[in-house]
């Protein structure tokens, strides 16, 4: 009986020993392949992984580029900063530049040998009228500076008109195209002994009227016309313009001409200031 039990135990132990050696064979065959239950898992677990990642990596990139914007955005805005400071130093270096060959060229009238015996005073313009921008304007010089009425005023280009009033420190210009200004010039023609006298402007032909010509003088288009001197409000030489047309009175008297001031009276920043009565040297007596 005993060794009836003992060989029954042994068979199952083979029997267990074979099942488990079979199956394992089995799986070591089917190592590569899945049932319907993992490959349902499987799929299911890919899906949500899709739904999930998929959308998880869409805000990503639109974070990541609503970053980029602002980055390009940041950078465009301190480019334009700098391109409208470049601008301005563009402008304010065209700006010095135009002021310094102004006031190189006042040097010029600073040594104008017909001013020599003048005294002269370099202004700014600080102001001019838009109603009456042919008419006057307002420099930096005033009574203080030894600035006084009817003082004549000019540019490197020629004569432009006289001081009109006066204060401390600013001083109100009469313009030569002041069409209502009552001071009649006295003028000639350059290098010529013929001489008229300057009275009034032509607003609309933008044109100096220069009257009281000799009827037999030789006046032609295109000459200069300068200052007498014989006034003695208004030193000799000064440059007023050109010759642009020649006429007769209606009497036949007297010949006159439009003349085109040589100054560019829509351009005037500097000045100088005139004043005949130059103050004599000290002769130590």
């Amino acid at each position: 009986m005993p060794s009836f039990f003992s060989n029954k135990k042994l068979i199952v132990l083979l029997t267990s020993l074979i099942v488990l050696i079979a199956l394992i064979s089995y799986s070591l065959r089917q190592g590569s392949r899945t049932t319907w239950m993992e490959r349902f898992v499987q799929d299911s677990a890919g899906f949500f992984q899709y739904v999930i990642n998929v959308p998880a990596q869409y805000a990503a990139g639109f974070f990541e580029n609503v970053s980029d914007m602002n980055h390009t955005y940041q950078e465009n805005k301190r480019l334009k900063a700098k391109l409208e400071d470049y601008a301005r130093l563009q402008q304010e270096n065209r700006d010095l530049t135009q002021r310094f060959n102004e006031l190189k060229k006042q040097l010029n009238v600073d040594k104008n040998p017909d001013l020599s015996s003048y005294t002269k005073y370099t202004a700014q313009v600080i102001a001019r009228p838009n109603d009456g921008w042919n008419q006057m304007l307002t420099v930096d010089k005033g009574r203080m500076n030894g600035i006084r009425t009817g003082m004549p005023v000019v540019t490197p280009e020629g004569l432009i008109g006289t001081i009109e009033k006066t204060g401390n420190f600013t001083s109100r210009v009469s313009l030569i195209t002041n069409k209502r200004n009552v001071n009649q010039i006295s003028a000639k023609i350059s290098n010529t002994g013929t001489y008229g006298m300057i009275e009034g402007f032509d607003e609309e032909k933008g044109a100096l009227l220069f009257q009281r010509i000799p009827i037999k003088s030789n006046v032609k288009k295109g000459q200069t016309v300068v200052t007498s001197g014989l006034s003695g409000m208004y030193p000799q030489g000064l440059i007023i313009g050109k010759i642009t047309s020649v006429s007769t009175d209606q009497y036949g008297l007297t010949r006159a001409a439009e003349v085109k001031p040589s100054a560019n009276f829509d351009s005037i920043n500097y000045v100088m200031i005139v004043n005949r009565e130059a103050p004599t040297p000290d002769t130590g007596k």
